[in-house]
């Protein structure tokens, strides 16, 4: 097992502010609790984490030293109702640093996984934390890297898992780790005029875009099919009456 170094994470010519733990609860915790103290583009890994989470308080399982567990702390300049396309924006940066670093091809899952051959490999956690310096976003990511075993009940899988038979052993995570840092910031840089485009993408990668879906929304359980993404990078959804209707948000999103 390689460990995770700093070092090779701290790039004088991206913005982020490296540290590795060893051991912490939660990164994205750990930054919440420390964020009036700390500078926005604080980027915080951990070798294990043991109260990982993601939506609704699910908890994020993972080996020690086996996959990316990480946090960042931001504070957008945009208005902070453009706040939401991050979690659009990072997902995209995950698809295109795993594409960039292997030969494989990742799918965004509305509204914040990422798929690899219809399994989850990697998801995202955004929140906001207030501090004398205003507000900030806490975003969480989690990247299935060398794990090969899984729990039955969970439909996961890793980016080793999905190179199989390949006779890799492991998968540097130290070189991923700095490629996704680094698409990070240049995604992070079509926040206002460029994103657009990233919806494009987005929807290049979509693995739900033509497909009948169950959500839990707001309004309660939708069903119908995913007809396209709008402007802001949301679901639009046609019902079985053929009216549509667009989703901003929805949890237990399932393909049928």
């Amino acid at each position: 097992m390689i460990p995770l170094e700093a070092s090779a994470l701290n790039d004088d010519t991206l913005p982020w502010q490296v540290t590795v733990l060893d051991e912490v609860g939660s990164t994205s915790d750990w930054l919440k609790q420390n964020a009036a103290d700390l500078p926005s583009g604080t980027v915080v890994f951990t070798e294990s984490q043991t109260a990982g989470r993601g939506r609704r308080e699910n908890r994020w399982i993972a080996p020690r030293g086996k996959d990316l567990m990480f946090s960042l702390l931001l504070q957008p300049a945009s208005s902070m109702e453009k706040w939401p396309r991050i979690t659009t924006l990072a997902a995209l940066a995950i698809c295109k640093a795993i594409e960039a670093e292997l030969p494989l091809q990742p799918r965004i899952k509305w509204p914040n996984d990422v798929y690899l051959s219809d399994r989850k490999v990697s998801g995202l956690l955004a929140e906001t934390v207030s501090t004398r310096e205003g507000m900030r976003i806490v975003l969480g990511i989690g990247l299935n890297v060398n794990t090969l075993d899984f729990p039955a009940e969970l439909s996961a899988t890793s980016l080793l898992q999905q190179l199989q038979p390949v006779s890799i052993r492991e998968i540097d995570r130290n070189a991923l780790a700095h490629r996704l840092l680094t698409v990070l910031h240049t995604e992070f840089q079509g926040l206002e005029d460029g994103f657009s485009a990233a919806v494009a993408e987005v929807r290049e990668h979509s693995w739900l875009i033509g497909r009948q879906i169950r959500a839990r929304a707001p309004q309660g359980e939708v069903f119908g099919r995913v007809l396209d993404l709008n402007e802001e990078g949301h679901l639009i959804l046609e019902f079985p009456d053929g009216s549509s209707h667009t989703l901003t948000s929805a949890d237990e999103v399932r393909r049928v």
